[in-house]
This record gives C-alpha cells, structure tokens and sequence, in this order.
C-alpha cells in the first residue's frame, strides 16, 4: 500500500469521485460545462493528494494540499449549482456536500500545518 492510500482524506476524496461519477451521468443533456467540471475537479481532488504526499518537503506538500483544496471548493459549488438549477437529486448533491466539508476541513489542516500522511490519518 502507497502512503497516500492510508490517507482519510484521500479515501473520502475517492468516495466523492464516485459519488462525482454517478452524479455526471444521470444530468440532463444540455449540462455537459458542469459534467466536465465536476468530473475534471473531483479528480484534480484524488491526484493532488497522491502527489503531495509523495513530496519531500512540507511546503511541496501545502502546495498540493492547497490545489487539492481548491479543486474541492470548486466541487462544493458544481453541487450548489446542481441543486439551483434543479438538475441533480437533492439526496446526492447533500451527500456530496457532506463529502466535501470534510475533504476541505482536512485539506485546510494540512495547508496550514504542512502535515505528514501520519497527522493527515486523524
């Protein structure tokens, strides 16, 4: 097992992309800017946890935390536009959200203390 994988934040962040993947399927024709969206941040979220865990020094590692969280933030206002125009069930675009105030809680932690993957586990 990669460090990554040990994760919390990396193994919430899957579990978004997954929820991500199943959202971008059942919307509407006519949705396709924010089925790329949601698609293309909700993986930037997986990918820059890997790499920044992979990154020697502390702020390589807030580098990547902050763009992952970024990317987060992005999806949490895709959800918010989703449920606006009516176009997602509001179950998962709740669960989603949920999802994501957890994935930037963790990620705000980790820019401001340059975490190890240990401290990221808590």
């Amino acid at each position: 097992m990669l460090a990554y994988e040990k994760l919390d934040v990396y193994q919430c962040a899957l579990q978004f992309l997954a929820l991500s993947s199943k959202l971008t399927e059942s919307l509407p024709k006519g949705n396709a800017a924010l089925r790329d969206q949601l698609r293309r941040a909700s993986l930037s979220i997986v990918l820059n946890i890997a790499e920044g865990a992979g990154k020697p020094t502390t702020a390589d590692r807030q580098r990547f935390a902050a763009i992952a969280r970024g990317s987060a933030m992005e999806c949490g206002a895709v959800l918010d536009v989703c449920r606006i125009l009516n176009v997602a069930d509001e179950s998962v675009t709740v669960e989603g959200k949920e999802l994501i105030v957890r994935i930037v809680s963790m990620l705000t932690r980790m820019c401001r203390v340059g975490s190890t993957a240990a401290e990221a586990k808590r």
